[in-house]
């Protein structure tokens, strides 16, 4: 499995950034994609997941109706649209994914062991 992040910059307070995760390795049907982020003296918090197979997505409460994650199954790119950007936002982001399919049972969407392959992660820098 490769995942690998692009979009990160500076962007200022209300402005809006689109991250890309480029992802291959996996069956597609089968795995789950999230975007998790670690803000300087933060722990790391999933933002957005999205289930590759069914489309089901959801959110963190602090960027729900902010953010949108989505999926074009033809590019192997999962995307996470950031809108009204706020300094709380800044962070390293990472994309993560994980075989639902392969674990069964309840799947957690943003509990870090669910997800057994990460993206290097990029920059988010958002300015006051």
């Amino acid at each position: 499995v490769q995942l690998v992040e692009s979009g990160g910059g500076l962007v200022q307070a209300g402005g809006s950034l689109r991250l890309s995760c480029a992802h291959s390795g996996f069956r597609f049907e089968d795995y789950a994609i999230a975007w998790f982020r670690q803000g300087p003296g933060k722990s790391r918090e999933g933002v957005s997941f999205i289930g590759l197979g069914d489309n089901s997505t959801a959110y963190a409460d602090s960027v729900k109706g902010r953010f949108t994650i989505s999926s074009d199954k033809a590019k192997s790119t999962v995307y996470l649209q950031m809108n009204m950007l706020e300094t709380e936002d800044t962070a390293v982001y990472y994309c993560a994914a994980g075989d639902r399919a392969l674990r069964g049972g309840t799947w957690h969407n943003f509990s870090p062991w669910e997800y057994d392959s990460w993206g290097q992660g990029t920059q988010v820098t958002v300015s006051s």
